[in-house]
């Protein structure tokens, strides 16, 4: 048993604990579409209450365990847990908007979430406002209108390492009784508990640091449980009335936690997010890890970025653990254990340059994924940052010659000789 006093290391360990009556210490991996009923009104029971387990699409017990293991890494009441990160994102924004509603973003977001926002959900009827200057709280609220449902950012940004004002933006999002959502993927509950500082939903992809190791897709979103019907009923009417034939509101039913309820019974399932039991296993027993992978990520990846800050070979570097960043100051107030491990460079040779390192590096991976244990190396102009014009890849830092690195856990010596190797003949030519 875990509670708010006990240690993320050791959450990370105990709080999927099988609290059933077997007596598997690891948790148990159910790998059923349907659970059996005992009996006619059990049947009856489950789908008039929500209790217990029925199909796997709307609750299984391994998917639950894991589900209250990040809950209680995040400081959160509950969790759900789907299918892949863009579906975490998803379910978190079809749970507080609809039709005719708008959301306020960051600019400075993953491109997928970003193509979702423009394309898929606009289709929708939903509209989305983008904010550059993320770190001035009254930008984001001269674009808060009557009908804006959730402010959404990332707390550290992909790729330059922007990095979110929490206290500042979910202090915005209260005084409009609406709720701050933050994409904590990059920096983890191991550096940084959103919930902690007033947001009051968390959304990671779990295919990166939660399960860690590249292997499986998933996602989570997690709520702080302190929805109030009161006060934020009239920009979550879907909450607060009575469901169809008469049917208790979801925050009759549920209090504080009626918006992770409802994206538990009503989008997540609806719409297919739900995650197989076999990789909700594996993203749980990578969690338990997270901590120590997360820490020597962390402290690689500083490592490195001091090693190519000082390379002639080396334009600029965007990691926030170095003095230089514009962001270092509220780096240093809102992570603890670490600054992160992703970040990118430029190198001063521009295109051809990035385009002979990707191409020359053996022990980082040149592939489109972060959080790894291992290495990765990706060039955004071309990828994922491709679709964005020349001005906006400018407001992001992103630049022809520019790369984005994930750090893993190997030796930093062996990071360094490779990079040492590919950059030598790049120094000589910039020379």
């Amino acid at each position: 048993m875990t509670d708010d006093t006990t240690g993320f290391a050791t959450k990370a360990v105990h709080a999927a604990r099988n609290q059933g009556v077997a007596s598997s210490r690891a948790t148990p991996i159910y790998l059923t579409a349907g659970f059996e009923f005992d009996d006619f009104d059990h049947a009856a029971d489950h789908f008039g209450t929500g209790a217990g387990f029925g199909y796997t699409r709307t609750g299984n017990p391994t998917v639950h365990a894991v589900e209250r293991q990040l809950a209680a890494l995040e400081s959160g009441a509950d969790a759900v847990l789907v299918a892949s990160g863009q579906a975490a994102v998803v379910t978190a924004l079809l749970t507080v908007a609809g039709a005719g509603d708008h959301i306020v973003s960051s600019t400075h977001i993953y491109e997928g979430t970003r193509g979702l926002l423009l394309d898929n959900l606009a289709r929708l009827g939903i509209e989305a406002t983008f904010i550059d200057d993320i770190g001035d709280p009254e930008a984001w609220r001269r674009e808060i209108r009557p009908n804006t449902r959730a402010l959404f950012a990332e707390s550290i940004a992909n790729a330059r390492n922007d990095i979110l004002d929490i206290a500042a933006v979910s202090a915005v999002a209260d005084d409009a009784a609406i709720p701050l959502i933050v994409d904590n993927t990059l920096a983890t509950p191991f550096l940084v508990r959103p919930i902690e500082h007033g947001a009051a939903m968390v959304v990671h992809s779990a295919s990166k640091f939660l399960a860690g190791h590249g292997s499986v897709l998933g996602g989570v979103l997690i709520d702080d449980g302190r929805f109030d019907a009161a006060k934020a009923g009239h920009n979550a009417p879907h909450l607060v009335l009575p469901g169809r034939g008469g049917f208790p509101s979801v925050a009759a039913r549920h209090g504080g936690k009626a918006r992770i309820s409802y994206a538990r019974e009503s989008v997540a399932p609806r719409f297919g997010a739900s995650p197989s039991p076999l990789n909700a296993f594996l993203i749980g027993q990578g969690a338990e890890t997270l901590g120590l992978r997360v820490e020597r990520q962390s402290r690689n990846a500083l490592e490195v970025a001091r090693w190519l800050a000082a390379q002639d070979a080396v334009e600029s570097v965007d990691h926030v653990g170095l003095e230089t960043h514009p962001d270092h100051a509220l780096a240093q107030k809102y992570l603890h254990g670490g600054y992160g491990s992703i970040f990118t460079f430029t190198l001063r040779g521009g295109l051809d340059a990035a385009r002979d390192f990707v191409e020359s590096v053996e022990v980082f991976t040149h592939m489109t994924h972060i959080g790894d244990v291992r290495s990765l190396v990706l060039h955004p102009g071309t990828t994922s940052h491709s679709h964005r014009t020349q001005e906006e890849r400018d407001v992001l830092g992103v630049q022809p010659g520019t790369l984005r690195l994930s750090i893993g856990i190997e030796d930093v010596a062996d990071l360094l000789a490779d990079l040492a190797r590919v950059l030598e003949p790049a120094r000589e030519a910039v020379a």
